[in-house]
């Protein structure tokens, strides 16, 4: 006969095993020797992988070409605005170990 809230307590003990123990598993993980994240045209990929789900493909496309320059660790990646236009442009951070966006805007 099963026994009343085994099921529901066993998964909950795997779930909080797992948990426990991911920041190990993850401590261990491979990080290549020039990072995630080793050049321009990588951080500029990430960036537009970003920007366009929040700002929209006509946005960001209309900002190209997207510069990137390597600060402290950091990639910074900007957007083009032609000389004598008025607006802003889009801005991200990334870091070149991890890959983890560290900023996100748009100018306006």
């Amino acid at each position: 006969m099963p026994i009343p809230g085994l099921r529901a307590s066993l998964s909950a003990s795997l779930l909080v095993a797992a948990c426990l123990s991911a920041p190990a598993a993850l401590a261990a993980t491979y990080v290549p020797e020039a990072g995630y994240v080793p050049d321009e045209k990588t951080a500029v990929a990430i960036a537009e992988a970003v920007l366009i789900p929040v700002y929209g493909k006509a946005t960001i496309e209309s900002e190209k070409p997207l510069t990137a320059t390597l600060e402290d660790g950091r990639w910074v990646v900007n957007g083009y605005l032609p000389r004598g236009w008025v607006g802003g442009t889009a801005h991200v951070v990334i870091d070149k170990r991890t890959g983890q966006i560290l900023e996100m805007i748009h100018g306006k």
